[in-house]
């Protein structure tokens, strides 16, 4: 069994930054990617951005290009997302995740493994 557990959220203002890491344990870890999702209040959860395990290639929805960037360290086995100019729009918890899925890694319904899940709330 994988465990991920989310830190790093917290309150920030408008135009503020955050980083968010994503630290797995468990059996051997090796998955094909590692994924960031978010939930806002009254929302459903969204994609937000993900990363090739292996390889490094990254992914990011739209409403986030530009702004945030994911990252992993494979030694740590922790996945991290720096989110800069982050928006009240932003507000959300956000969960890693982690899959074996090779296609439609935007879906989170393709990710087996969840964290918990951390607060980002932005506003003055």
């Amino acid at each position: 069994q994988v465990q991920l557990v989310e830190s790093g959220g917290g309150l920030v203002q408008p135009g503020g930054s955050l980083r968010l890491s994503c630290e797995a344990s468990g059996r051997t870890f090796s998955p094909y990617a590692m994924g960031w999702f978010r939930q806002g209040p009254q929302k459903e959860r969204e994609f937000v951005s993900f990363v090739i395990w292996n390889v490094g290639g990254t992914w990011y929805a739209d409403s986030v290009k530009g702004r945030f960037t994911i990252s992993r360290d494979s030694a740590k086995n922790t996945v991290y997302l720096e989110m800069n100019s982050l928006k009240p729009e932003d507000t959300a918890v956000y969960y890693c995740a982690a899959t074996n899925s090779r296609s439609t890694l935007i879906n989170s319904a393709k990710y087996d493994f969840w964290g918990q899940g951390t607060q980002v709330t932005v506003s003055s």
